[in-house]
């Protein structure tokens, strides 16, 4: 039997969608291989709660518990955490110096993906579309007329790191343009500016298995907002995702190929999402989501089932995945 950490919680605005994750994958660990931790991870504090809510905390030298007298090491840590310090590669790179394996991608490639600046430049670098964009840091000067007139509206503002779609607002008049940007400032010191791409939101999940990479069946995204933000993401009826999408049988082939093979460039590990707009004569690269969501409602778990996965048998390759000697 392993001890397994499944690390949730961090330091943004996704903490309680990052509990309830570790929740999901705690029920669904098998018991017969692996014993569950779920270890809170907050700015001042990391803990784990006993059946009879008794506080337990992490001695962070070596991410070891005391429980009545008893040190308990980890062997793995499962990631649960959305956003920072579990996506953009600060655990990870903590993980590693402990020499304790994750499911999640390495430091370096979570820091690149999270950073949506970074990772479009790095997509770009192979020819690959993404929206037309400005990019500034916080308190550096922008020409509102100038953005609105080159790239047109609406636009997207976004800060460069955040997930879930904090902090992000669609702008369809230039007045709430600044107002927009001071909104994505708070979250992240880096803004970015992107023109609104009509097209169909499509979300390629896939997970490696071996040296096999599995791709799940594509899924259209169809908000009832104005665009899928952090509402339409968590909340009941206020998206319909479409599993497998309607899209042409090229446009399948094309994205989920384009998707293995960033996965592969990426140097990707564990189940990841790539996202894209797919327009009658384009493909643009939205995001890649190194982290996604693992409800048994979520876009990965209902893409695993459809491909014949049981979110059971996808979190046991996760974790079968990080203990696979390199």
């Amino acid at each position: 039997m392993k001890n397994i950490a499944i690390v949730c919680g961090g330091f943004s605005g996704e903490y309680e969608i990052s509990i309830k994750s570790a929740g999901v994958v705690a029920r669904h660990l098998n018991r017969e291989k692996y014993i569950p931790y779920l270890i809170e991870i907050g700015e001042d504090r990391w803990f784990w709660n006993d059946a009879d809510g008794i506080k337990y905390f992490v001695d962070k030298n070596d991410f070891s518990l005391n429980v009545a007298g008893q040190k308990i090491t980890f062997d793995g840590v499962f990631n649960a955490i959305h956003g920072t310090p579990g996506e953009d590669g600060k655990l990870q790179g903590y993980f590693d110096m402990l020499k304790i394996p994750y499911t999640s991608c390495n430091a370096a490639t979570s820091a690149i993906t999270f950073d949506k600046y970074l990772c479009n430049r790095f997509v770009n670098s192979y020819g690959i579309k993404t929206a037309r964009s400005y990019s500034f840091l916080r308190n550096e000067n922008f020409d509102v007329k100038k953005i609105a007139a080159e790239l047109g509206l609406p636009l997207f503002v976004k800060p460069a790191q955040s997930g879930s779609s904090v902090g992000v607002t669609k702008v369809s008049d230039i007045n709430h343009l600044e107002d927009a940007v001071k909104i994505a400032w708070k979250v992240d010191k880096r803004v970015l500016i992107e023109e609104a791409v009509e097209g169909k939101e499509i979300a390629c999940g896939m997970i490696k298995r071996g040296e096999e990479v599995l791709v799940f069946p594509l899924t259209e995204i169809l908000s009832k907002n104005d665009f899928f933000d952090y509402e339409a993401k968590y909340s009941d009826g206020l998206a319909d995702e479409i599993t497998p999408a309607d899209i042409p049988e090229e446009a399948e082939q094309d994205i989920k190929t384009l998707s293995v093979f960033l996965y592969k460039q990426m140097d990707c590990k564990g189940f990841v999402r790539f996202d894209y707009i797919l327009t009658p004569g384009e493909l643009y690269f939205l995001e890649v989501n190194s982290i996604p969501g693992i409800s048994e409602a979520s876009i990965i778990p209902k893409q695993a089932q459809a491909f014949g996965l049981s979110i059971d048998e996808l979190f046991d390759i996760a974790i079968e995945n990080m203990f696979e000697k390199k």
